[in-house]
């Protein structure tokens, strides 16, 4: 039996941090109650990917918690004897790993990132301190091999007027569908404040002018960079 299926329930600390052994033991459970797009999001990165992923090629995992999206690309990098590596900071996450290939405990921002096909950044950013992001991204699309890409899912802001509101509602409204407790989702919603900053809904495109958006649900959207 998977260990998801053994977890406690969870208690969710005032101020949100992925560096607490509850959060790390019931991620897996919480991240598809709180986001039920979360399955559908992850085979698209796989999908997406997989277009990008050479023969012997190299394949970061920014922000792995416990390993979803290495997972999902076990069969594409064996298949092409590449090589992934997973990046994540908290050590509860990378105790608790069951993902694909290698694991480093370490700070993505100061990390030395060799020349890479794919850098997959799965609701990453948001957690990152908002001054550092945009050298971050211009730095590791500069290691970005030839024909490589960056590829990017993340919560944003939704711009002005009426429809943020009605944006922000459908999350809500999507977290209420999967049966998650009114209570946990705002509480979950307030231990956030500080500590998820949404991406402005104009960063990415800024940071990176060959951005496609390719996902979007609500708040949540996905975008491609390719290198040219």
């Amino acid at each position: 039996m998977k260990a998801e299926y053994l977890v406690p329930e969870l208690v969710i600390p005032a101020d949100w941090t992925f560096r607490n052994a509850n959060v790390a033991d019931t991620f897996e459970r919480h991240v598809r109650e709180q986001l039920p797009w979360y399955e559908l999001a992850t085979g698209a990165v796989a999908h997406v990917a997989r277009h990008y992923i050479g023969a012997g090629g190299l394949v970061y995992d920014i922000g792995a918690s416990t390993g979803n999206v290495s997972r999902s690309l076990a069969k594409t990098i064996e298949a092409r004897g590449a090589r992934i590596v997973s990046i994540e900071s908290s050590a509860e996450m990378v105790e608790r790993f069951e993902g694909f290939g290698e694991i480093e405990l370490a700070d993505a921002l100061g990390y030395d990132f060799e020349p890479f096909d794919v850098a997959v950044m799965f609701l990453t950013l948001m957690f990152t301190p908002v001054a550092q992001r945009l050298g971050f991204l211009r730095r590791l699309y500069a290691r970005t091999k030839p024909g490589g890409a960056l590829i990017i899912f993340d919560k944003t802001e939704v711009g002005m007027g009426y429809l943020s509101t009605v944006l922000h509602r459908l999350t809500i409204a999507g977290k209420v569908a999967t049966g998650c407790d009114p209570k946990e989702i705002i509480e979950k919603e307030l231990s956030l404040a500080g500590v998820q900053r949404p991406l402005s809904f104009s960063f990415i495109s800024m940071a990176l002018p060959h951005s496609v958006e390719v996902f979007r649900f609500g708040e949540f959207a996905g975008y491609v960079i390719e290198a040219p």
